[in-house]
């Protein structure tokens, strides 16, 4: 199945600096959307170390023997270690760190890694489906039973990560397969995105408009309508099927 991609990044309404970053590998491989933080130079330096680590990483091995979800591994720990090396090398951004969320299709099931609150959702005829968990303490808590989903959206604490690239006790990444089939679409995000949009809003404007160009500034748009209080990143993925 020929995949058909479109990426897209807005600074959105409020902040005078875009800290997200992403990529889409010009044959569809790979995929990836970092959201930084620390600070404008802190967050944009982040997430473009992060994006270019894993890039690099991803383009040099790809053709090797190399077991897709070690590859995955690597990758996005070799990331963490280039921020926590620039950190040392500039204390002025020794409080920057960035999510990553990364999908390929290098064998028969796609994987994605993901390391924050940005977010993969798949849709599949009517339905929307989130793939990765987040990393943050509302998400914990809504686990456990102690938040509801409408609670967790206005929480004062519902920005705070547990995991993020850019910290030194980062030992584990989240690598998953997920389903793939003829005409599901993919939607990459930072929270951007998910913090304007609920999933009930975001799953209409995906079934609506097919083209992935219209869709991510579709997107892009309603969040910015919606107060575009963050930087905005989105990709969306789909089959010629």
């Amino acid at each position: 199945m020929k995949r058909l991609f479109t990426g897209l990044t807005d600074p959105g309404l409020v902040r005078t600096a875009n800290q997200d970053s992403y990529y889409t590998d010009q044959s569809g491989r790979f995929f990836i959307v970092a959201d930084g933080m620390g600070g404008h130079a802190g967050g944009q330096e982040a997430s473009r170390i992060a994006t270019d680590v894993i890039r690099n990483c991803l383009e040099h091995d790809w053709t090797s023997t190399r077991d897709s979800k070690d590859l995955l591994e690597d990758a996005v720990l070799k990331a963490n270690l280039a921020i926590i090396e620039d950190q040392s090398s500039h204390p002025e951004r020794a409080d920057m760190g960035t999510t990553v969320l990364v999908v390929i299709f290098r064998d028969d099931q796609p994987m994605c890694a993901h390391i924050g609150d940005s977010r993969l959702y798949r849709l599949r005829g009517s339905r929307l489906d989130q793939i990765t968990e987040d990393h943050t303490w509302v998400a914990r808590a809504m686990r456990l039973g102690d938040l509801s989903p409408s609670q967790a959206r206005v929480h004062p604490w519902r920005h705070v990560l547990s995991k993020c690239l850019g910290r030194e006790d980062l030992k584990y990444v989240d690598v998953q397969t997920f389903d793939w089939q003829p005409n599901d679409r993919l939607l990459l995000c930072s929270d951007g995105l998910t913090e304007e949009l609920s999933d009930h809003l975001i799953s209409n404007h995906m079934k609506t408009i097919r083209s992935c160009d219209k869709a991510a500034s579709a997107l892009i748009d309603a969040a910015k309508d919606s107060g575009g209080r963050d930087n905005i990143t989105v990709i969306v993925v789909a089959t010629d099927s």
